[in-house]
This record gives structure tokens, C-alpha cells and sequence, in this order.
């Protein structure tokens, strides 16, 4: 069974490896998460080690899930920098399951902890985006999250083509 948690810029910091670990093996697998095939050699490092300075500056909440080993297969952030007319709202970001942890309940595990978090904080609106018709657009409408709508071309999947995206929404 697999352990939700929350962690703190330093344990983030700790864990950029296995953070980084997850990040490859999604793109890796085809997941548009904002990275291109080939994964330039210490890119997702760097990408998990600004997540970490975030989470250290209260800019960022970031959950994980560990697997029985008690190694990071899951990952899901709440993003509350947010605009000075926007102090009610936050952005869900990066959920992401390795393959080898998927179908388990996972990202239904991370948001439901991530909305919890938000909720304790008053945020009282989330947004997210998705490629749309992707296993993950699928967990979101069976969460109850709403469709806004979707944007043609918005962004490349890994290896090069372009994919829609959806966006969502929900009061936690």
C-alpha cells in the first residue's frame, strides 16, 4: 500500500532523484508534462530542485506517494502564487504516477489530499489543464471536476506532435 504525503522544501530538496525519476518516466512513457524527448541530461533535476525553492518560499505545496518501499511513484503540487486579485484561488500541477504505480488509485489519493490542503487554505477555486482525452482528464471528471473547455494545438506531446488541452476547474 502506498503512503500520501506532503513535503517541505528541504524533504523535497532531499528527493529531487526520485522526484526526477518519476518526471522521466512519464515523458518517457508520452506524458505532456511540459518536457520534449530527449530529456536533456539533468533537466528534470532541475526542474524538481526549483519545485523544492518554491515549497521553501510557501509558494507551492507538494505531495507525493510512496510505494512500499517507500520510494516517490506519485506526485501532485498546489501552486498559491498567485495574483494579488486571486488570493482564492490555486493551480493544480504535475500529476504525475509512474507507470509502474498506475491503476492503483494514486492521483485519486493526491487530489484528494491536495484539495484537503486547499480547503485548510480558503482556496475556494482550483484550475488545471490536461491533454484532453488522457487518462488523467478522465480521473479529474470522475472527481467531479469540471470541464471549461478545451484549446487546439496548445502545446507538443514528447516526442513532437501536437495535443489539445483541457482545463478544469472545481471548488474543493
Amino acid at each position: 500500500m502506498s503512503t500520501i504525503m506532503e513535503l517541505d522544501g528541504e524533504q523535497a530538496a532531499a528527493r529531487v532523484d526520485e522526484l526526477a525519476e518519476v518526471l522521466r518516466d512519464c515523458v518517457e512513457g508520452g506524458a505532456s508534462v511540459g518536457f520534449m524527448l530527449p530529456l536533456a541530461e539533468g533537466r528534470p533535476e532541475a526542474f524538481w530542485r526549483k519545485v523544492a525553492a518554491d515549497v521553501a518560499a510557501g509558494q507551492r505545496h507538494l505531495f507525493v506517494a510512496e510505494d512500499g518501499d517507500g520510494r516517490i511513484c506519485g506526485t501532485l503540487s498546489l501552486v498559491i502564487d498567485m495574483p494579488d486579485n486571486q488570493p482564492h484561488r490555486a493551480d493544480v500541477s504535475k500529476m504525475l504516477v509512474h507507470r509502474r504505480a498506475r491503476r492503483q488509485g494514486l492521483a485519486e489519493r493526491l487530489l484528494k489530499a491536495l484539495e484537503a490542503k486547499a480547503r485548510e487554505l480558503g482556496r475556494t477555486t482550483l484550475v488545471l489543464d490536461t491533454v484532453t482525452g488522457s487518462d488523467a482528464s478522465r480521473v479529474y471528471e470522475r472527481l467531479g471536476w469540471q470541464r471549461a473547455g478545451d484549446i487546439p494545438n496548445y502545446a507538443l506531446m514528447p516526442d513532437g506532435p501536437f495535443c489539445s488541452t483541457t482545463y478544469y476547474f472545481k471548488s474543493p
